[in-house]
């Protein structure tokens, strides 16, 4: 168990924080993953055998981000927790649309769609709540599961909707990110116990390392999604742009 005053006892799921020089030899080869990513994977392409390379594409996804170094990179760096976030949400959670075929049913309007999917966001970010993630098996997994699957339904019901109302959505989530971005990097102390005495073995204080994290999510994740949301408004209008496509 850990102990708010032994920070070196937090122990994630993907183990303790490695320092530079041990990090790529952490993989993850933990037999339940495995099974679970093979059974996914077999099923998908016994019965959706049309949908093979996103079928593929959300397996690697998994690969890289639970199963590679990457998701021990993660115990040592807030940083890397934070891309990793940000790749469930921008990689993963659409790949898993086509997958699974979410974006053929039924769904909640996307307005509630998008506030549930900012909650996750914000709530997982949640010092007390992150730090007894990093300490749980099971509250890990519900965090990953609820981000990607919050992201998911979010990303299904973006396709069924009209270009503006998509691009609003998408402006909206920009926001959000680059608002909770903006207070990680700004903040005159750092957050996150579980990398209190992980972070120096990278050459950084926890705070820096807050701050860089808050950055991939102010910059690199929000300007994401305001590519998306510019190149959907683009693809929209260009009929109407086009010369002779309209008389």
């Amino acid at each position: 168990m850990n102990t708010t005053s032994g920070f070196s006892q937090w122990i994630p799921y993907c183990g303790p924080g490695p320092g530079p020089a041990e990090w790529f030899a952490r993989w993850n080869f933990d037999p339940l993953l495995i099974t679970a990513l093979t059974l996914f994977l077999l099923a998908a392409l016994r019965f959706a055998p049309d949908r093979k390379a996103s079928h593929t594409g959300a397996a690697l996804a998994v690969l890289v981000l639970f199963v590679s170094p990457i998701c021990a990179l993660g115990s040592a760096l807030f940083s890397v927790r934070v891309g990793h976030h940000a790749a469930l949400m921008l990689v993963l959670a659409p790949l898993l649309v086509i997958s699974l075929g979410l974006h053929k049913r039924a769904l909640p309007s996307l307005t509630v769609l998008t506030a549930i999917q900012a909650a996750v966001i914000w709530l997982w970010h949640a010092p007390g709540l992150y730090a007894a993630a990093l300490s749980s098996d099971l509250l890990f997994w519900t965090m990953q599961i609820t981000i990607t699957a919050s992201a998911a339904v979010w990303w299904a019901r973006l396709r069924q909707a009209h270009a503006s109302a998509a691009v609003t959505a998408l402006l909206a989530t920009m926001v959000q990110m680059g608002a909770l971005g903006a207070l990680l990097t700004f903040a005159g102390r750092a957050f996150y116990a579980p990398h209190f005495l992980t972070t120096s073995l990278w050459g950084l204080s926890p705070l820096e390392d807050q701050q860089i994290g808050g950055l991939v999510m102010w910059v690199v994740a929000a300007a994401a999604y305001l590519l998306i949301a510019v190149t959907l408004l683009y693809r929209s209008l260009e009929p109407e742009a086009r010369p002779g496509t309209g008389t």
